[in-house]
Parts: structure tokens; sequence; C-alpha cells
């Protein structure tokens, strides 16, 4: 009994440990395709409109690559992502929902 309580105790750890290292991989995956397209990423819709007054700001799933507009059910919502201008999603390959979501 207490070795099979000690062996899932080390399972458990092995599993949050890698949780942790998949995490930090997907952190440094972001980071690199940002730099990789070299644009601009925004906490909030407000700098982001800022930075780019003339465009369209929208909500960009970094995950994904696929960006929401405002109005849309996604838009500020997806877990990984950020504020950016369209013009400069559209420039960096990013791409447009297909479903309008």
């Amino acid at each position: 009994m207490k070795n099979r309580a000690r062996a899932l105790g080390l399972a458990l750890l092995i599993a949050m440990g890698s949780f942790a290292v998949g995490q930090a991989a997907f952190a440094a995956r972001t980071y690199q395709i940002a730099v990789a397209h070299r644009i601009a990423m925004f906490r909030t819709e407000a700098v982001a409109q800022a930075h780019c007054p003339s465009d369209v700001v929208v909500w960009l799933n970094t995950k994904t690559g696929i960006w929401h507009e405002k109005g849309m059910r996604w838009y500020g919502r997806t877990r990984y992502g950020a504020y950016v201008c369209r013009k400069e999603a559209a420039a960096a390959r990013y791409r447009d929902t297909e479903n309008g979501q």
C-alpha cells in the first residue's frame, strides 16, 4: 500500500513537471512567432488603437494564428492572444476566422 501511494505521488509529480515544461515550450513558441513576424502585440484594445489609429484592432489568437474582429464570439476571449492591428496581422500571414466567430 505504501509503495502504491509513493508510485502515484511520483506519477503525479512527473505529470505536473511535463505540464510545466509544455507551458514553457508554448510560451517560447508564442514569443518566437511574434519575433519572427515582427508584429506589435498589446494587452489592451486602447493601446493597440493608439498604435494604429487608422486601422482596425483585432484579437489575435497566438496559438492558432487566427484573428477575431470586435463583436465576434472569441474577440478578447481566447486563452492565448493579444490585440493587434489587422493590417500588421495580415502582413505577418495571420488569417481571419473562417466561420465568423
